[in-house]
């Protein structure tokens, strides 16, 4: 069976990728609520400096994700897949046991790079399932390899937050390197993946971005994977001080200000295989240019919200609205990009996601504090209605 119409055992590898996607999301976010108990434990005792190495400590793993992203891509088309997922879970697995052994924090921080720098599952995983599901079906898959990063990113923190009193911190990353095992064991034995064709240097020089014919929507998707990471982060660094205005009972507002965090990411667990499929049967242009316009419809209410429960519910409605916009985007890549340039381009995509998650904790933070918070969501806003804009313009005219 050809790669264009999927390989015999394409549902296998998804679960396989959605379960190893899941373990490894979650062993990258379980830290958040112990971070700074973490680095306090590891001989920092001064208030100011406990917040910058646990900000050094979390970001290190996400900057260089993203730097080496496009490589692990590149490698992927030329080697396989399969063989990045192995050196995906494996390295994250070591890295994840390594962390609980740390004496320090400039070893924290430096294992928490090596976590990025090894790490690249869930991205390898969207290449894999992208090129090697039916394309009648592939952005509900990619909806499916979605939820399970989704879900990750929800239960991670939940589960940071009851592990540690249970089995202590260093046990934490002990038991989550452990998990990712099973996952490496179950990529190694259980994924299958269609033999590649032998590629001379030459082919290979000429893969990646040079080789993608129309790149016009292959930015615009960039631009929209960006903005959807840009969206759901701005609120970070503002939310329990925003939530704060809206709680009467101080010892409410971490738990309405968890609710609100948690409130996007259920959404999106629930609505991206459907939205997927959905993108399946009406076109992937047109239900990324819908879930960018309802997603800026949405922002703008939250900016004048009076009540807790009512920027939970709104959240949860924008949740729902962006979780078909990254499987849409990975779709609509692989249909416009060669597929020996497939992992490369998709690399670049992911990246540009991380771009997205770094940038809007940093400008959400600068436009609440020197503008206000609702300035946030409406700026925000502007920038969704943009994008989709942008998308209209620059989807295909057949």
């Amino acid at each position: 069976m050809n790669e264009e119409d999927g390989t015999s055992h394409w549902q296998r590898n998804l679960w396989v990728c959605v379960f190893g996607s899941f373990t490894t999301i979650v062993a990258m976010t379980l830290l958040l609520p112990f971070l700074p108990l973490y680095v306090q434990q590891l001989g920092v005792s001064d208030h100011a400096a406990i917040v910058q190495w646990s900000g050094a400590a979390y970001g290190a793993t996400f900057l260089t994700a993203a730097l080496f992203a496009p490589l692990w891509g590149r490698l992927g088309d030329q080697y396989g897949r399969k063989l990045m997922l192995i050196r995906a879970s494996l390295g994250m697995a070591v890295a994840m046991s390594l962390i609980g052994l740390s004496q320090n924090v400039y070893q924290l921080v430096g294992l928490r790079l090596l976590a990025g720098l090894l790490g690249g599952y869930s991205s390898g995983s969207t290449v894999l399932v992208a090129t090697q599901t039916p394309r009648a079906q592939t952005a509900w898959a990619l909806g499916m390899m979605s939820s399970g990063i989704m879900a990750g990113n929800l239960a991670g923190p939940l589960i940071g937050g009851f592990l540690p009193p249970l089995i202590g911190i260093r046990m934490t990353f002990l038991a989550a390197g452990a998990i990712i095992f099973v996952a490496f064991l179950a990529t190694t034995f259980l994924i299958r993946e269609e033999p590649r064709p032998r590629r001379s240097k030459q082919a290979s020089r000429q893969g990646g971005w040079a080789s993608v014919p129309d790149k016009g929507p292959v930015v615009a998707m960039l631009i929209t994977g960006m903005l959807l990471m840009l969206a759901n982060m701005s609120i970070e660094p503002i939310i329990t001080v925003y939530v704060s205005q809206l709680v009467r009972d101080p010892a409410q507002v971490t738990i309405v200000a968890g609710f609100v965090m948690a409130a996007a990411a259920l959404g999106s667990i629930l609505s991206a295989s459907r939205l997927g499929k959905l993108a399946d049967r009406m076109g992937h242009w047109a239900v990324i240019i819908g879930c960018l316009l309802v997603c800026a419809a949405l922002l703008i209410p939250q900016a004048f919200v009076t009540a807790g429960w009512q920027l939970i519910a709104l959240r949860f409605l924008m949740g729902l609205s962006l979780g078909g916009l990254l499987p849409c985007v990975a779709t609509v890549i692989r249909h416009n990009v060669p597929e020996q340039s497939a992992g490369s381009v998709l690399g670049l995509s992911t990246s540009s996601q991380y771009v997205g998650q770094v940038a809007g904790p940093l400008a959400g933070g600068f436009v609440g504090g020197h503008f206000g918070m609702r300035a946030v969501f409406l700026g925000t806003s502007v920038l969704m209605a943009a994008g989709a804009l942008y998308g209209w313009v620059s989807r295909p005219r057949r």
